[in-house]
This record gives C-alpha cells, sequence and structure tokens, in this order.
C-alpha cells in the first residue's frame, strides 16, 4: 500500500495527535499549537519537540499555516493582502531558524513545471528577484537594503535522472549560500485545505512525499544550513474525497435530522439542507452512524480511511486530483508568494515593493 503523507500541512499533525493522545496522553507536553493574526488571516502554529518527534514521527521544528480559504478568489486586492500577511510570517519565521538579515539565500524551486499543479515551485523562481550575480560582478551597483538570492528549479528525477536533494547539496557546497528557502505543492488531507493555506516548516521537506513517491530529504540535516520549507495543497488523492464525502453525508443526514426531528425523511434528497454550513454539532451519534453506513459506522477515521485505501490502491483508483482552475491558481499563488518573498528578503522592498518583479 501506498503511504501518502502531507508534508507541511497542519490536518497531518491533527491525526496524528488524534491517535497518540490515546496512546500516550503525555505527547500532549511535547506540542504547542496556538493561533496568532496577522492582519485579518489567522495563523496556526505548531511547535514540536525532541520528545514529540520521536513518538508522532514528525521533525522537531516550527509548522505555520496561514489560513487563506478565499486564496482562490480572482481578486488581485486581496492577493496583494494575502502576499503582504505572508511577508510578515516569513519575516517572523526567518530568526526561528538563526537567518541573519544579511544571508545568502537559495531559493529552490521544486516541482515538476510541465504538470501544472505540481509547477508552483518553478513558477515562483520566476518571479523572485535575484541579486547574487550583481553582488559578484557589478558590487558597486548594488544599493543598500538588498542581500544575496540566487534561485534554481532543478526539476524532478524523471526530468534530470538524479535525486533532486543531490543537486541542491552540489550547488550549496559549490555556491556556498547561508541558507535554503524550498517552495513546493503539497497533497493535502482534506478537500477543503486545497488552494486554502500557506505553509511554512522549519523542518525541511521531503518531494515526491505527497503523492507517494518519497525522494530523499531536503533539510538541515542532509545540507548542513537552514532549509525553510513553503507550500500549499493543490492536489488531493480520491481516498480523501470519498472519505471527505461520507463525513458530509453523515453530517447533512445529522442537520436535517436535528432541523427537522423527524428521523423518517433522512434520506429525502429533497428535504436535504443546503446552504447552511455544516458543523461538528451535525455530527451523528454513533448508533445513527451505524444505521447510515453500516460496518464502516463504527470505524474510527483512520481506520476509514485505511479500509478505503486497501480498496481503492490494489484497483489503481487512488487517483490524485486538482481542481479544474489549477492553471490560473497556479500564476496566481506563485505571485502571492514570490511578493512575499522578495519584501521579505530585501529591506528595500519591504511592506509588498516586491510585487514590482513579478509583473
Amino acid at each position: 500500500m501506498i503511504s501518502m503523507r502531507t508534508d507541511l500541512a497542519i490536518e497531518a499533525f491533527e491525526t496524528a495527535v488524534e491517535e497518540q493522545l490515546v496512546q500516550e496522553p503525555s505527547i500532549k507536553e511535547g506540542i504547542q499549537i496556538t493561533e496568532d493574526k496577522i492582519d485579518q488571516f489567522i495563523v496556526s502554529k505548531v511547535i514540536i519537540d525532541k520528545q514529540a518527534e520521536e513518538l508522532l514521527g514528525k521533525k522537531e521544528g516550527h509548522y505555520w499555516t496561514l489560513e487563506v480559504p478565499q486564496l482562490r478568489t480572482q481578486n488581485e486586492t486581496l492577493q496583494q493582502s494575502v502576499s503582504a500577511a505572508f511577508e510578515k510570517v516569513i519575516r517572523q519565521f526567518l530568526p526561528l531558524s538563526q537567518i541573519s538579515s544579511e544571508a545568502h539565500i537559495l531559493i529552490v524551486g521544486l516541482g515538476n513545471w510541465q504538470v501544472t499543479p505540481d509547477s508552483l515551485g518553478p513558477l515562483v523562481c520566476e518571479n523572485v528577484f535575484i541579486t547574487n550575480h550583481l553582488f559578484l560582478h557589478e558590487p558597486h551597483a548594488v544599493e543598500n537594503g538588498y542581500r544575496k538570492v540566487s534561485a534554481i528549479a532543478p526539476g524532478v528525477m524523471g526530468l534530470t535522472g538524479m535525486e533532486t536533494s543531490d543537486i541542491i547539496h552540489g550547488i550549496v557546497e559549490k555556491i556556498k549560500p547561508e541558507a535554503v528557502i524550498v517552495i513546493d505543492a503539497l497533497a493535502a488531507r482534506a478537500v477543503e485545505r486545497i488552494h486554502s493555506t500557506i505553509q511554512i516548516s522549519s523542518t525541511g521537506i521531503q518531494p515526491g512525499a505527497g503523492v507517494g513517491n518519497k525522494r530523499k530529504e531536503i533539510s538541515k540535516q542532509t545540507l548542513g544550513i537552514p532549509v525553510i520549507s513553503i507550500g500549499i495543497p493543490t492536489v488531493v488523492d480520491a481516498v480523501t474525497i470519498t472519505q471527505d464525502t461520507l463525513n458530509y453525508y453523515l453530517k447533512t443526514l445529522g442537520q436535517k435530522r436535528r432541523m427537522k426531528g423527524n428521523a423518517s425523511n433522512s434520506l429525502s434528497v429533497g428535504a436535504l439542507p443546503g446552504t447552511k454550513k455544516l458543523t461538528e454539532e451535525d455530527e451523528p451519534s454513533e448508533d445513527e452512524k451505524k444505521f447510515y453506513l453500516g460496518m464502516m459506522g463504527e470505524l474510527e477515521e483512520e481506520e476509514k480511511r485505511q479500509l478505503l485505501e486497501e480498496v481503492l490502491a490494489p484497483l489503481g483508483h487512488n487517483l490524485i486530483v486538482t481542481p479544474k482552475d489549477t492553471d490560473l491558481f497556479m500564476e496566481q499563488a506563485a505571485n502571492v508568494i514570490a511578493m512575499a518573498i522578495n519584501s521579505a528578503l530585501h529591506e528595500s522592498l519591504s511592506n509588498g515593493q516586491g510585487s514590482t518583479f513579478t509583473h
């Protein structure tokens, strides 16, 4: 069975924490989960310590998620607001990895530019403001407020025949940057997470892990310098879609029962509420779940997911899918991240001035 995971997504921690807290309640002491507000956006912050790392299977470090449900909308004003907020996130995050304000940064755009939902990294590299060559060849022309920035989009093993981690390791040895920022598209464990969060981590990343094609990791342990990873969920697998659909189905029936108070009409499609948002209050009781879904209604969420994987994977039906408007979204998302990186890394481009290099 192929193992899929979301490298940065907060839902991966929610799942792991739920499982481990039952077996090892003390693990809660090794995890700090807080929420902050930057401008009008919520930032979820997760800190994993050494003890929790061993129990959770997640690396020690910081994992932040900028919640932006409206990110997929074609609203230029909103995109600028998101970019400004993410600029502040990056500025706050850099010191956590001991990256100074003058450090030479290598930006790595992971992914395959020939596959639209996997092209986030290469698209960001096209829009970041590169300065290292100016420091090398025309240092007199570089004004104050800029730092050395290099960028590379190394492609994927299917295009190069080489491990991406090895390519980056060779560049780091030759160019000697002081830190690396990697950008990659992620896989989501919830449909609602697609195109709706920007995630940043201090623990590096493992290319291809989101679609069960794990490669060598890119991290401080492998490169010897701090590595920050940035990603946006752009794809989801059929198991997740099926599991979410079953949960929506249960909550819809639970909502209808709660609102109407008449269980005899539970399966009447025409009577199902379609405008009210589904919440945890709509969750049916255990007996009702069993009545609606039979044996599957008795399973825990992770058990349900495992069963769906066992059904779909051998048939080759656990497809990886993406929204139909992903081509337009990828360009917009790449601009948002590039604007934030430009403004955060170069003091002279702070407060949104980095947008001048992305259009």
